[in-house]
């Protein structure tokens, strides 16, 4: 194919609908394409999350009426209690791997920063640390299971 021939093939391809065409004559091989809208793909920043101790806002579903007892609901915080939520949408782990004990238990005083469980989001592993000293209350997540952004995951009682 000679530079007249790529030429045409450009002016032909211009008045029609045609975004992508590929030729291949005697082993050459050419391949068009319309430089239509260009998709612009940017790198985001690091996106920085609120603290883990920040309970985001609920937001009221309808009722459904259920015949099972609401066993697994966990029991309402007293006013004092503080929820831990999760930052991000993973999976939650109780402990760095199946073999090591849970970071917490439920009774266990834990310390400003202590880490509280870990957060699978894409391969990376996000230690969740507790923004406040207290005792753990309730463990509401199963370890292994898939956790929301703003989910409650523990919740600890101020010392």
């Amino acid at each position: 194919m000679n530079l007249k021939e790529l030429k045409e093939l450009i002016e032909m391809l211009k008045g029609t609908d045609i975004s992508e065409v590929e030729i291949e004559r005697s082993g050459v091989k050419v391949r068009l394409r319309k430089g239509g809208d260009v998709t612009y793909h940017p790198v985001m920043p690091r996106m920085e999350y609120p603290p883990a101790a920040i309970v985001a806002p609920a937001v009221a579903e309808p009722e459904r009426p259920s015949a099972a007892a609401p066993a697994a609901a966990p029991a309402p915080a007293a006013s004092n209690q503080i929820k831990v939520t999760s930052p991000i949408v993973g999976t939650f782990y109780r402990s760095s791997s199946p073999e090591k004990p849970p970071y917490v238990e439920i009774g266990d005083v834990v310390k400003k920063g202590q880490v509280l469980c870990i957060i699978e989001a894409m391969k990376l592993m996000n230690e969740i640390e507790s923004e406040t000293a207290g005792k753990v209350v309730q463990v509401l997540v199963e370890n292994g299971q898939p956790v929301e952004y703003g989910q409650a995951l523990f919740v600890i009682e101020p010392m």
